[in-house]
């Protein structure tokens, strides 16, 4: 069972000591670095992926007013827990949480150019490339459907 929850004193460092691989640390900052950054721009909300209280991954997402959006920040699996679905759920969850929102039709990320898995991961969940590119990644787009 996968579930989000939000950074705390009491799990901060267990969060930050979560890696991805080697070859993986180009396409995804740290998760220090992600939650220093949730301090100084506090729209962005940052969780942490647990799997039966074990914490597993990280997610961040913010809403950007600029254009009117929310974002999926930052999404990363420790390399131990990696290949389980525990990212593709944990994407699910936020994409549930924000698509209650009354206003929000639609939620965007963006992969490094070449992040192959990754790519497949949105793309299973109905994410397209939108052709626009933000600080050089490739910007992926999920419309939510009318009725919903």
């Amino acid at each position: 069972m996968v579930e989000l929850r939000p950074v705390t004193k009491k799990n901060f460092e267990a969060i930050i000591n979560l890696e991805v691989s080697q070859i993986q640390q180009k396409y995804v900052a740290s998760n220090l670095f992600s939650i220093a950054e949730s301090k100084i721009y506090p729209e962005c909300i940052p969780l942490g992926i647990y799997v039966n209280d074990t914490p597993v991954g990280f997610l961040m997402y913010a809403f950007n007013a600029d254009d009117e959006s929310y974002w999926v920040c930052r999404l990363m699996v420790d390399r131990y827990f990696q290949g389980k679905g525990y990212g593709k759920q944990a994407l699910k969850l936020v994409m549930d949480e924000i698509r209650k929102r009354p206003t929000c039709n639609h939620i965007k990320l963006s992969i490094e150019p070449g992040n192959m898995s990754a790519q497949k991961i949105y793309e299973s969940l109905g994410f397209k490339k939108t052709g626009e590119l933000v600080e050089g990644e490739e910007v992926m787009r999920l419309d939510f459907d009318v009725e919903d």
